[in-house]
């Protein structure tokens, strides 16, 4: 049985289950309820950890705190408020490293399952830490990967309905080693039973929802490979930096075929012909979000993307920042201008790491950026979101799992949403 404790996202205050919920909406009577899970940067694994902390882990708490704290001045981030993610001493490694949520969130999602239904699942990309799948470059076999990060944690998720699958998008680490390495995950997601992918980029009607949803997957990493955009910084006090240099990419993540210079367009004509209900799209970037170091991707996006999203998509979901995050747009800035509903934005990418969120930032984006609406925040959390639908309404729920790795899911929040 999993438990209830709704949180204040600023203060982290304990209050009664639901109270913290943004708003209250009856549920529909007789009509069918559509139920989903939607997680992202779920791949970090004590086995897969980065060149240089095998070489030099942090042997000492203290040797890692300084370091935490030395990277949360250079992010002009509020010194009061400076917090350690949970660690993990690392046997093999002889020093910590930051822990792994990847098992426990994978056993909340399990437990939670238990109680909601659960009739399929969308992963949000960053799905393999630190690089992607390698090809044995790192002396490992990818099958050995694939079976650590993504069979033996997922296994039993799920479990009791028959047309379950976790439908895939990759993110930017996925891409870090090569091409040939993130083809070589979306083969193994194509030929998987858990998983689903249909190359890099795809639509899907989940078969348990009737025809009633349809997924469109893109890859933003590649998008955003194509199209470039500033390095993000932020001055002292959390407002963008102007005129930084251009951030680094992988070439080969830029797009290399007509097909996936054309993604965009795809996007639009797919969400613009698609019979489905409810039109979500599964992404790795967001659109917003408040860790202040994603901010000039998003903006590149929101160009590209929104102005379709506002047309034809119910919601966006997205990962890259390690938080839970619900966000709505108004679609104001785009051409049509304001809508009378909202775009939801669904920011699930706390499935396996820890990461703050920038205060002064938020601040900052909220006066800078009226159109969007930050409902509920948290950061230095492990969790996942889960959705229903059900007739004209949905509820995405916010669930966390401590730190303790016990597995057991909380309710933070929920936020009820309608058919646009």
């Amino acid at each position: 049985m999993f438990k209830f404790k709704s949180m204040m996202a600023t203060a982290g205050v304990a209050l009664l289950a639901g109270a913290a919920c943004a708003q209250t909406a009856p549920e529909p009577a007789d009509e069918k309820t559509i139920s989903f899970l939607a997680f992202g940067d779920s791949g970090y694994h004590y086995g897969y950890q980065k060149e240089k902390l095998w070489e030099k882990p942090f042997r000492t708490l203290e040797a890692i705190e300084a370091d935490e704290r030395a990277d949360w001045m250079g992010d002009n981030k509020n010194p009061s408020e400076f917090q350690m993610p949970s660690l993990y001493f690392h046997p093999e490694m002889g020093g910590y490293i930051m822990r792994s949520g990847q098992q426990p969130v994978a056993d909340a999602m399990k437990a939670y399952c238990e109680v909601k239904s659960c009739e399929f699942g969308v992963m949000l990309g960053d799905n393999i830490y630190p690089d992607g799948a390698t090809l044995g470059a790192d002396g490992i076999d990818d099958d050995k990967r694939f079976e650590d990060i993504f069979t033996i944690p997922y296994k039993g998720l799920g479990a009791g309905e028959g047309d379950f699958r976790i439908y895939t998008a990759l993110g930017n680490h996925d891409w870090h080693t090569s091409r040939e390495g993130a083809m070589a995950q979306v083969d193994y997601m194509e030929k998987s039973d858990q998983f689903y992918m249909d190359g890099i980029f795809y639509s899907v009607k989940p078969p348990s929802a009737g025809g009633e949803v349809e997924i469109f997957v893109i890859d933003t990493e590649v998008i955003l490979s194509g199209v470039g955009y500033p390095e993000a910084k932020l001055n002292p006090d959390g407002s963008e930096m102007k005129g930084t240099g251009p951030d680094d990419i992988d070439p080969w993540a830029e797009p290399a075929n007509e097909a996936e210079r054309n993604m965009v367009p795809w996007l639009e004509n797919a969400l613009k012909n698609s019979t489905a209900k409810w039109k979500f799209v599964v992404a790795h970037h967001p659109l917003w979000s408040t860790g202040g170091s994603k901010f000039e991707q998003a903006r590149a996006l929101r160009q590209l993307l929104l102005p379709m999203l506002c047309d034809y998509a119910d919601a966006y979901f997205a990962g890259h920042e390690h938080s839970l995050e619900i966000h709505t747009d108004t679609c104001e800035t785009t051409p049509k201008g304001k809508r009378e509903k909202p775009l939801l934005h669904v920011l699930s990418g706390a499935a396996s790491k820890e990461r703050s969120t920038h205060h002064r930032f938020a601040d900052y984006q909220a006066k800078a950026y009226p159109q969007q609406t930050a409902h509920f925040v948290r950061g230095m959390i492990w969790g996942f979101t889960h959705i229903e639908l059900k007739g004209d309404k949905g509820v995405v729920r916010v669930i966390s799992t401590p730190t303790d790795s016990s597995g057991a899911p909380y309710e933070e929040f929920e936020y009820w949403f309608e058919n646009r």
